[in-house]
């Protein structure tokens, strides 16, 4: 049988209070889209995805979505079941607004080759 505690191995402590999750962005860096699943399986969408990179079976607008990931705490995701279709809000990522590692589209490539340019001047 496991108990919890405040103290000792393993312990969390927390502050009293509430965190607002990326109090410093503005509006320029938030957007709200409203994603569906078009699949017949549900999909998650992890806290750190970049929006156009997900599971082909979500529609929602890729464009507008270019530089952003779901505004929800580090390490969670939001779950889609087939046929569902809801309103989230995303932030856009820090930097050059990009993961590097994960297969995308070519046309959204470009779009994103494109803001980069942009970021750096």
């Amino acid at each position: 049988m496991m108990s919890s505690s405040s103290s000792g191995p393993g312990a969390i402590r927390t502050r009293e209070g509430t965190v607002e999750l990326n109090a410093d962005r503005g509006a320029d860096e938030r957007i709200t889209l409203v994603i569906e699943n078009s699949g017949d399986r549900p999909v998650q969408i992890g806290s750190h995805l970049h929006l156009p990179d997900a599971n082909p079976a979500l529609v929602f607008d890729r464009d507008r979505a270019v530089g952003f990931r779901l505004d929800v705490p580090a390490g969670t995701s939001q779950r889609f079941e087939p046929g569902a279709s809801r309103e989230v809000a995303a932030v856009a990522l820090r930097g050059r607004r990009r993961v590097p590692g994960i297969q995308i589209d070519s046309e959204y490539a470009d779009a994103l080759a494109a803001q980069e340019g942009s970021l750096d001047g």
